[in-house]
Parts: C-alpha cells; sequence; structure tokens
C-alpha cells in the first residue's frame, strides 16, 4: 500500500516527529501568554485577546498548533503499537500515562482557590484564575478517547488506508453542515472526526506513505491546504482565525469545524517541506538534549503553563496594577521579554516539583494482573467525562453548578482502573523439619587383644642311648 518502507519497529525515536512536538508545546505556551490583555480596576480581572487585534487572524493560521500535535501523536502511537504484544496492556499503559500528571494539578487548584479567597483575594478574579488553569484539558480528554480508539482505527488503516481518511473527513463536513443548518451543539461531534482525521495522518507518515513528499510536492501541498483554508474562510462561514475570539458567533476551535482539515493538510506540507532542515538540526547534541528532557515533561509542560501565566498575572496584574500595553505597541514588544521571563520562571518551578509524576518509572516486582478491555474502555470514558467537566467549568465554580470534586472523582476512579497491579508471588513457607538431635559418634572402643598364639609344644627328648 505504501511506496516508501516503513522504519523498522526496533528504532529508537524519530527526530522530525520529536522536533514537531516540541516546536509545537512551545508555540501553545507562548500563543497562551502573550494573547492576554490584561487589566484590573475595582477588585474586578478584565481579559482581552491580542490575536483580535485587526489583520493578527492570520497569525493564527501558524500558531494554531493543535492539527500537528494530533498529527505527531499519531505518529508516535502507530510506532508504538505496530509491534505490541498486548492491546489492553498497551491501552492501560498510554491512558494511565496520560492521567497521572493531572493528580498533582487537581490536588493543587482544588484548595487553592479557596485558600486565596480565605486570604482576601477578591472572588472574581480567583474564579477567573480557576477556569483558565483547567480549560485546557479539553485536549487531554479528546486525546485519551483518540487513544483508546487507536487499536481499531489501525485495524482499518491497515485494511483501507486513505479511504478511512476520506470516510473521516466526509463526516467532518457532514456534521458542519448539520451545525449550521439545524443545531450549534452538533458541531462537538467533530471534536472526534476532526482530530482522528489528524491522528490518522500520523499513521500515513509513520508508515512511509507521506516520506515521499519533499521539496516541490510537500509545497504544493502546503499551497493547497492554504488555499483551501482560505477559500473556506472567505466564501464559506468560517471564521478567518484559526483560535476562538471574545464574541465571535462561530468559533474553529470550539469545537472544530472542517476547516481544520485544510489547514492540517497546508501545516503539515509546510513541515514536510523543512523535514531535512529539521532532521539536521535534530541530530546537533544540544538539540538532543533539549528534546530529550522535553520529552520527558511534555504534559508538565502543558498543563502547569496556565498556572504559570495565573501567577504572573496576580502578582503583576492584581498585586502591582500592571495592564497590558496596547497590543503590538512599542512598550507591548518591550515588556514581552519581562512577562515571559517571569511565566518562564514560575513554570520552570512547577515542572522541577511536578515533572516527576511524568517521567517516574514504577519498578513491579512479580505477575501483573491483566487488564481487561471492558476495564480499559470504561477507564477511557470516566477520564474523558471528568476532564470535560473540568474543562467547562474549571476547579472552582458558582454556586450551584456541580462541585470540581466531582470531575476529579471521575479521572482518579479512571486512573485506578488503569493503574498495574502486581501479584507477588507467595513463598510457600514450609514447617520446619525437626530433625533428631545428632548424636556424636562414639569413638570405637580398642579391640580386645587377641591371645597369642601357643607355642609349638617341645620336641620330645631324644631317647638316651644305652
Amino acid at each position: 500500500m505504501q511506496s516508501t518502507p516503513a522504519p523498522s519497529p526496533g528504532r529508537a525515536r524519530d527526530p522530525f516527529i520529536d522536533i514537531i512536538r516540541a516546536l509545537c508545546v512551545l508555540a501553545v505556551i507562548s500563543q497562551h501568554w502573550l494573547m492576554p490583555v490584561l487589566a484590573y480596576e475595582n477588585g474586578r480581572l478584565s481579559t482581552g485577546n491580542a490575536l483580535a487585534s485587526p489583520g493578527w487572524w492570520i497569525v493564527t493560521w501558524l500558531t494554531q498548533v493543535m492539527p500537528m500535535v494530533f498529527f505527531a501523536g499519531g505518529a508516535a502511537n502507530f510506532y508504538s503499537f505496530r509491534s505490541v504484544t498486548s492491546v489492553p496492556e498497551w491501552l492501560r499503559s498510554r491512558i494511565a500515562r496520560l492521567l497521572v500528571p493531572v493528580v498533582p494539578l487537581a490536588a493543587v487548584w482544588l484548595l487553592l482557590p479557596h485558600l486565596l479567597i480565605g486570604a482576601g483575594v477578591p472572588r472574581q478574579p480567583v474564579l477567573l484564575a480557576g477556569k483558565i488553569a483547567g480549560q485546557l484539558l479539553w485536549f487531554l480528554a479528546v486525546y485519551v478517547l483518540v487513544v483508546a480508539v487507536t487499536p481499531l482505527m489501525f485495524r482499518w488503516y491497515r485494511r483501507h488506508g486513505w479511504r478511512v481518511l476520506g470516510v473521516l473527513a466526509a463526516c467532518a463536513l457532514a456534521v458542519d453542515v448539520l451545525r449550521f443548518q439545524v443545531d450549534p451543539a452538533i458541531g462537538f461531534v467533530n471534536a472526534l472526526f476532526v482530530w482522528l482525521a489528524a491522528h490518522q495522518l500520523g499513521f500515513h507518515y509513520a508508515d512511509g506513505g507521506l516520506r515521499v513528499l519533499r521539496g516541490r510536492t510537500a509545497a504544493a501541498l502546503a499551497a493547497a491546504g492554504f488555499g483551501l483554508t482560505a477559500a473556506a474562510v472567505f466564501l464559506g462561514p468560517y471564521p478567518a482565525s484559526m483560535i476562538g475570539m471574545p464574541g465571535a458567533p462561530v468559533s474553529n476551535m470550539s469545537p472544530p469545524t472542517a476547516v481544520m482539515l485544510s489547514l492540517t493538510a497546508g501545516q503539515l506540507g509546510l513541515w514536510l517541506t523543512l523535514r531535512p532542515l529539521i532532521t539536521r538540526c535534530a541530530g546537533r547534541p544540544r538539540v538532543t538534549a533539549v528534546l530529550k528532557w522535553c520529552g520527558a515533561r511534555f504534559m508538565t509542560l502543558y498543563l502547569w503553563h496556565m498556572p504559570a501565566l495565573v501567577m504572573t498575572a496576580g502578582i503583576a496584574v492584581v498585586g502591582f496594577g500592571y495592564a497590558t500595553p496596547a497590543p503590538g505597541s512599542p512598550l507591548w514588544l518591550a515588556m514581552i521579554p519581562l512577562w515571559v521571563g517571569a511565566a518562564g520562571f514560575f513554570l520552570m518551578c512547577f515542572t522541577r516539583i511536578f515533572g516527576r509524576f511524568e517521567f517516574r518509572r514504577r519498578s513491579d516486582s512479580g505477575a501483573v494482573t491483566p487488564t481487561g478491555p471492558g476495564r480499559v474502555a470504561a477507564a477511557a470514558v470516566l477520564a474523558a467525562a471528568g476532564l470535560l467537566g473540568l474543562a467547562a467549568q474549571g476547579f472552582i465554580v458558582p454556586e450551584g453548578a456541580p462541585t470540581p470534586v466531582l470531575w476529579v472523582l471521575l479521572v482518579l476512579t479512571a486512573l485506578v482502573a488503569v493503574q498495574r497491579k502486581s501479584v507477588r508471588r507467595k513463598s510457600v513457607r514450609q514447617a520446619p523439619v525437626q530433625q533428631a538431635p545428632v548424636r556424636e559418634p562414639r569413638p570405637a572402643p580398642f579391640p580386645a587383644p587377641r591371645p597369642a598364639p601357643a607355642l609349638a609344644a617341645p620336641l620330645p627328648a631324644a631317647r638316651k642311648s644305652a
């Protein structure tokens, strides 16, 4: 089916995929730190979006990197899954690795808002901070479900190849039609169709089908993808920005629209065009060291970069009255290093404290209890429900809303279900054998001296001759 041989299953890592993941996480963090336009007055924190500035929507066509995040995840899952020996164990390990870093985040943010309010911090900024700290968990919720169906998508890929991608794209378009014509809530179904399609493209890359695209061919894919995106924006009902904007009637991200598929094609073509340069850079020792460090902490960096922003804004904006300058102004540009530096400092502190939850390795001794597929499927559904609840409401909500503890309990239940359980083999304790006391051997008695043999009788004396 594929024209290029796939890399060997024993290979360690794909540097191209590692670079994509690292740069995408960096892009997400940078965009989230530079977007907010903040001001604090009379106990209320007002927020705006710098990318809502006129003409800045074009930046989101490159900085909206979620399509490439799912693409890289698909490639990584393909590399890992094709040599798997136990599907339930693979799913258990993958889902557990995603959920463990959420535990310290939830533990901190279930308590911190109440402590801040009790210390006299105004309630409105604290509510906003609690919501911001949890809103990015939507990605984790969707990705858990994508991982859960990876075995099925892998099987379909082997049987049907590119037709699977065509079906997903057609379903995404159909959902958009129903969304705009019937009910906007139907659009949330595309959270699976759109991101599964991007994930499926990662299969095609990992298996070799997309490796033939390089140079002009890859550039043509980029031009076609961005061209279709432009046509959909200017001729269709889709907004120009690829991220949600405050007050906009339609968002291309929440829920995702089918235009994300053409954006995925454009971005993928651009990355493949730069692939030779990226691969050469990944071979440098310093780059390799950075990728190795980031690779063990991707989820920690993603989950804690918004709390780092909350800390920076809380001190600078709420504490000292700093207000974000007009986006694009010289003062705004001049403040970027200080603002990013402060948020980066807090992120490094959080990573040092909580990163151990992500890259810890558990050594299990003894036999491992196998995890059933039904148990793993139930864990994935519970985890997704809990994470979506936290993403929608945050870690502290107004009165009358479901408590965040409920959503955290769902996540913890899912985590317990997929935790590896080792059964230690009990050693058979044998009753001590009572041995008879060892008697010291008595020395054998010396044998009685045998009587000396009797001497032969003396010869009779010779008769005297007469």
